[in-house]
């Protein structure tokens, strides 16, 4: 439990800092807001041809007699509308990571500054086409492990009274677990730490990440939330990596108001 309310402290951490430093918050909506716009016009051409996606893609059904023919491509349209939302909701966070990579590397590195005791943050070294490169393969990775979990909790969601209670739950820790890896990634990637050793380094401490990212997952839900709490988001797995990490976070330091927020 302690480790639950360490997690989300974390997260109105990062919220707070990003309040004081408004110029950094301003520049860290604009990802957001790129991926909102194409996600939602991706959801409104699913929601206006999906079902003409269904017909092509069931062709032994049109001799089905009313109302069975309705019933069960209706059924099939919800289901791929519900799928495409999952699959937004899941791989919204990486793709606007990795639209706004210098936007939130800058982010987490102002973070790191203003948090360490002697105000250096750690550099990758690396160009910035590596970095995007790095980022996007990773994010990859995490997306289809976060897709194989989703496939499975949709399938158990027929389950009577688990899929209606116990596995949206579930759901809710899973992708707040990929979400925190996908933000404290921003930093640990600056840090040369691989996925794989990015993904054991958050199973140790699976009560302080969830406490962090299932109450991001829970918001995120809402687009619009989403796109304004990202930067803070980002702010907070910064100091959440560092936590995990054992890097000392100077909390005097980070409550002083800021005297450079020049990008």
């Amino acid at each position: 439990m302690r480790d639950l309310g360490a997690g989300f402290s974390y997260l109105l951490k990062g919220q707070r800092w990003v309040a004081r430093h408004g110029r950094q918050y301003g520049f860290g909506l604009v990802p957001g807001l790129v991926t909102l716009v194409l996600y939602a016009a991706a959801l409104v051409a699913l929601a206006l041809w999906g079902e003409d996606a269904v017909g092509w893609a069931t062709p032994f059904a049109d001799g089905w007699p009313s109302p069975w023919l309705g019933l069960f491509r209706g059924f099939l349209t919800a289901v791929l509308f519900a799928l495409g939302l999952l699959l937004a909701v899941v791989t919204f966070t990486a793709v606007t990571l990795l639209i706004g990579q210098p936007f939130y590397e800058n982010l987490s590195e102002k973070v790191d500054r203003d948090v360490s005791p002697d105000g250096t943050a750690p550099e990758s070294g690396l160009p910035l086409w590596r970095e995007l490169w790095i980022s996007a393969r990773d994010s990859l990775r995490i997306v289809v492990r976060a897709a194989l979990w989703g496939i499975l909790l949709f399938a158990c969601g027929f389950i009577p009274f688990v899929g209606q209670s116990v596995v949206p739950v579930i759901g809710f820790f899973v992708t707040g677990f990929f979400l925190t890896e996908e933000l404290a990634g921003v930093a640990l990637q600056r840090r040369g730490v691989e996925l794989r050793e990015r993904l054991a380094l958050l199973r140790s401490r699976k009560t302080l990440i969830w406490g962090f990212g299932t109450p991001l997952a829970a918001a995120f839900v809402v687009p619009f939330v989403a796109v304004f709490l990202m930067p803070g988001a980002v702010a907070g797995a910064t100091l959440l990596a560092r936590e995990l990490l054992g890097e000392e976070i100077d909390e005097d330091g980070a409550a002083e108001e800021p005297q450079d927020v020049t990008p």
